[in-house]
């Protein structure tokens, strides 16, 4: 007996698994066919499902499907509600159909925490200097003009046998000898001086305000216009209203007895 090759064998062999896998293919692919031209009816007679079963799970599904249709409906009755509702009442426009509205002005102190207001300052040089000297060179030529026109000359030596009448002191000092002329001399001389001096030393520690603005400093102010508006009606009055015997006169009938 004459024996087949091996690889011939294994051909025939892979031959007919070929055929089979095709075969195969095909039957699933009728069957699949048959089964969707089939009526329920007879898809069901086909099948081992019982026929109250398939009853059964119909009915579910029909309920099932209806519910749904029962929730969605009253969510698009809400729906369709809220939407007219949020479109009935016109937002209010103002000039020129805007809709934005300006409630308030707010100062910006009020709502930022300043500690100490911006304050511009300025070096001593040149700034301050220059000024200083440019008033100081106006003094200057102020005082050389008043020189030229008016005279100012030296008086004679001082008699000791002749003391004039009236003896009046140098006018910054004329305010102290009228007082002499109204008090004891220790009042006049001392104390009272005493007194403002003390005042104006003490004024910087009784008014403590840090503000260089006028209006905010009516203590330190009024202090110093006191006084001299005080001093100055002493002087003037020492000055053109005392006469000989250092007795009170009036200028305009007795004349002035006054010197620079």
């Amino acid at each position: 007996m004459t024996e087949i090759p091996e690889h011939l064998l294994k051909r025939a062999k892979e031959a007919k698994e070929r055929a089979a896998a095709s075969s195969g293919d095909a039957a699933p692919a009728a069957s699949g066919a048959d089964a969707a031209a089939q009526t329920p009816e007879q898809a069901a007679a086909a099948s081992k499902i019982p026929q109250h079963l398939l009853d059964r799970a119909k009915a579910a599904r029909s309920a099932s499907a209806g519910t749904a249709v029962e929730a969605a409906a009253p969510a698009a009755a809400t729906a369709a509600r809220g939407a007219v509702a949020t479109a009935a009442p016109n937002a209010p426009t103002g000039p020129g159909g805007h809709t934005q509205r300006l409630l308030t002005v707010v100062k910006s102190g009020s709502i930022q925490d300043v500690k100490s207001a911006p304050v511009d300052k300025v070096h001593v040089w040149p700034h301050l200097l220059v000024v200083e000297f440019v008033a100081a060179l106006a003094v200057t030529a102020f005082l050389l003009i008043f020189s030229i026109f008016v005279n100012a000359p030296l008086l004679e030596l001082a008699d000791f046998n002749a003391t004039p009448n009236p003896s009046k002191a140098p006018w910054y000092f004329l305010g102290l000898q009228e007082l002499l002329t109204m008090f004891h001399p220790m009042v006049a001389g001392v104390t009272l001086p005493g007194f403002a001096l003390i005042l104006l030393i003490l004024a910087p520690y009784i008014d403590k305000n840090p503000s260089n603005k006028p209006e905010k400093r009516k203590f330190a102010i009024s202090i110093m216009t006191v006084h001299l508006m005080f001093w100055t009606v002493l002087v003037m009055i020492g000055s053109f209203f005392r006469g000989p015997g250092f007795n009170f006169v009036f200028p305009w009938e007795a004349g002035l007895f006054f010197e620079l």
